[in-house]
Order: C-alpha cells, then structure tokens, then sequence
C-alpha cells in the first residue's frame, strides 16, 4: 500500500494525514473512478505501550456501509483513498473485537490525559505510515478555531502522543485490551474521583468499571468523592456489592456513607456487611457526624507501656490495614485498657530498640471526649501542632482517633471543593527518536 506526500511536522518525515482530512473523503477504485465515501477509520487497540494500527475503513457505498479492509487499499492520501482494485466487497460491516471507530468512538470525545490526570476532548487525530502499516500516533486536543460559531477549522494539527492518553470508548468488545494498560493502579484515589465528578453518565460508568477491577482502589475512591456523587453511585448498584465496598472502606466514611442511603435500604445493606465492620458502623452513626465521635476513626494501634521500642514499631508496621494518619502516634494502655499516654514514631525510631515505651510516652497527651465539637478538635490541634487526637470515654478508654485529614475534610467550605485545583508540572509521555513508532504489522482484521 502507497502512501500520501504528507509528512510528519517538525522533521520526523514519517507520511501523516489528519482524520478530519479523511472523513467523507472520496474512495476511488484504481481506475479514479468514486465508488463511495469514508464514514469512519478503524483502528486495533493493542495495549498502553503500543500505537493502534489501523485495519481499515467504513465507507459508504450505496447507502450501505461496508468494510474495506488495509490489504485492500492501494493509498491513504489526504482527501482521498485509492482502492487496490476496481471492484469492491459490499458485505455489511460489523465491528469485531478489539476495534476502535475513530469518529465513532475518538473524535469529539473525551480521553484521560494521564500526565495531568483530567478528562480532556479530542478534536483531531494523527495517523502516520510507520512502514508497516499506519497507525494512530497522536492526538490533538486543541479546540479548532471558530468565528461566533460560524466558521470551523478545517482540522487542527495533532500535537501529543496517543500513549499520554487512556481512552475511554465505552465499547465492550475493547475493553479487555484497554484494561491490560493498567494505567488506572497509578492513579491517585482522589485524582480518580476527580474524574469521576466530572465524567458524564457514559465516561463514569466507564472509570467506575475499570476501577471494580481492584476492590481496595475502589474503596479508596469512594472515600474521597462529593458525598451526592458517592449516593448516586451506590444508588445504582445492588445491595450486595454495597456492602462489599462499604466493607472495605474506613469505619468512618462507610457510616457517613450509610447514613446517607435510603432509609428502607440501610438496614439491609448494613445486614449484608462483614460483621466487624458492621460493628464499627453502627458505633459510630450513634455520634453526632460533626463531633469528635462522628470523625474518628475507631481503628488504632496500642500497647502496654513495658513494650519495647522495637515491639512497638513491629506492631505499627503490621498494622496495614488502618490508615497511615491514624499510626503516627501509637496510643499506651493501662492494665484496665486506659490512655496511660502517647509516644509518636519519630520517639521510637530515634530511641534504642530494647528501650521501654513507658520511658518515651507522652504521660499526659490532649484527649478529648466523644462530644467535643468540630471547632475544639481542630482549635487543640492548631495549639498543640497535632496531628491526630485521641477520643476517650469517661473511664478514659480509647474510643478511636480523630486525625488532621478527617478535620480538613469537615471544615473546607464546600465550594472550595469545587474550585479549579492548582496547575501542577505534568511530565509529558514521550519516546526517544529512535523509538517514536514502534514497529507494527500490517494485515486485515482477523
């Protein structure tokens, strides 16, 4: 297959056409005679770290469209295809698995950049003959210009790697090839909810789905989203899978989460739950959310005070399942189980392994009740430069612990949460010259 006179800006000299250059373009047979026009381009998803090799196109011939596969293309050109021979297959085409519709599923639609971890547009699509085959190549997400809305560009020009993006296509057939990038484990659960927020019905069914896949991650998602977006989300999920994930999730923001239900569905998800965390649960929806005892969190490390340094490390270190915040001080009990004291990490690892907690301890560490209330919590952490607290009853026995991040989330006014977040340095996704493309194979789609 030829290809056109197009090359690659910037000097890379590989044969380039823009999709906006091809859709509706004329398909002409070997004698230049039009047989139909190009409707959509196809490509082959083959994982994150390689280029889409396109397999062929949808064109429109006779009010049918069909499928015209690479093999059977003598030239991609700019405003045109020329087809190998002068006749053509009029079977109807249907899309196989694995198959991506450049305007169908690409053009106009939103991807994850995933340097910047934002859902951004694609408004053009670069594809270049590697040698071996075209492929799709880059991406651009450039608004086209416009006049008062009159005018349109004819195209912009492509300007980043398809490989800084993590499409979302919504076609079921693809979507085991689009899960081998993995790319979804490295983000941020809160870059995720993020998206999530801002993603439409289609695009947030999509990430949500991806996200299923690893139950912890999932976990750590809903935790971090807008409590109306969290509802809706659990809204449309059945009871069982509910309690799966609430499960997962600290105590806290799983009785937030709960509270939040339907009430005729609460009880029900509640008896689905694990029953530990079920106990947890139900403790705390007994507390006022915004006091000391609807904050914290239940989970906590603690000790005897004749312990060890040593001992005591081991202990926060097995502790994997509570969160970090909550593992920055480990809390010493008495013999009838009271707050005897405190001794923070940083004491354990710069004191001598065999030396006794007791010796370390804070003997008097800022406590408060389960009714102290939200400005108190955060006005002691603000005098005393804390980053969590203990909550105790009235024998002094740990309740939980309420921690800094638990204390920010209650008191950021909520349209705070909604403002644009700061630029931060994004780390484009590039290939060494010598790599730009890499080596595909041509050939129909089997």
């Amino acid at each position: 297959m030829s290809t056109s006179e197009t090359t690659a800006e910037g000097g890379g000299g590989l044969p380039l056409i823009h999709l906006s250059q091809l859709l509706r373009a004329p398909v002409v047979n070997r004698s230049g005679e039009a047989v139909g026009r190009v409707e959509d381009v196809i490509v082959r998803l083959r994982g994150a770290d390689e280029y889409p090799l396109v397999t062929g196109i949808v064109a429109g011939v006779g009010g049918r469209e069909v499928f015209v596969g690479s093999k059977s293309i003598h030239e991609f050109a700019q405003h045109r295809v020329t087809l190998a021979k002068n006749k053509i297959d009029l079977r109807g085409f249907e899309r196989r698995d694995g198959e991506v519709l450049l305007r169908a599923d690409v053009l106009g639609h939103r991807l994850i950049d995933v340097g910047a971890v934002e859902l951004v547009r694609a408004y053009d699509v670069e594809l270049e003959d590697t040698g071996a085959g075209w492929a799709l190549t880059r991406l651009d997400t450039r608004r086209p210009p416009r006049l008062f809305g009159l005018i349109k560009g004819s195209g912009g020009h492509a300007a980043r790697d398809w490989k800084a993006f993590e499409p979302l296509i919504g076609h079921a057939h693809s979507d085991g090839v689009r899960r081998l990038s993995g790319r979804f484990g490295g983000f941020k659960p809160a870059d995720i909810a993020d998206l999530l927020e801002e993603a439409d019905k289609a695009e947030g069914g999509e990430i949500l789905d991806r996200v299923h896949s690893d139950p912890e991650l999932e976990a750590d998602v809903f935790e971090e989203l807008d409590p109306d977006k969290a509802m809706r989300l659990l809204d449309g999920m059945p009871d069982d899978e509910v309690a799966a994930l609430l499960g997962r999730m600290r105590a806290d923001d799983a009785a937030d989460a709960i509270a939040d239900l339907r009430q005729s569905r609460r009880r029900r998800v509640l008896d689905l739950m694990p029953a530990p965390q079920r106990t947890k649960v139900i403790t705390l929806m007994g507390f006022n959310p915004e006091s000391a005892g609807g904050l914290m969190n239940v989970d906590f490390v603690s000790c005897a005070a004749n312990a060890t340094a040593a001992a005591a490390l081991a202990q926060i270190a097995a502790a994997r399942t509570i969160q970090p915040e909550a593992l920055i001080k480990l809390h010493v009990l008495d013999e009838d189980k009271r707050l005897a004291g405190v001794v923070s990490v940083i004491a354990l690892l710069h004191s001598e392994p065999d030396k006794s907690v007791g010796k370390l301890m804070d003997s008097d560490p800022v406590r408060v009740s389960a009714d102290a209330d939200l400005t108190d919590i955060a006005l002691l952490m603000a005098d005393y430069n804390l980053y969590s607290i203990p909550v105790v009853d009235e024998q002094d026995r740990v309740l939980g612990v309420v921690t800094v991040d638990d204390v920010l989330e209650a008191t950021i006014p909520e349209d705070w949460r909604r403002r644009e977040p700061a630029p931060r340095p994004v780390r484009e996704i590039t290939q060494s010259d010598d790599d730009r493309i890499a080596p595909v194979g041509g050939g129909e789609a089997p």
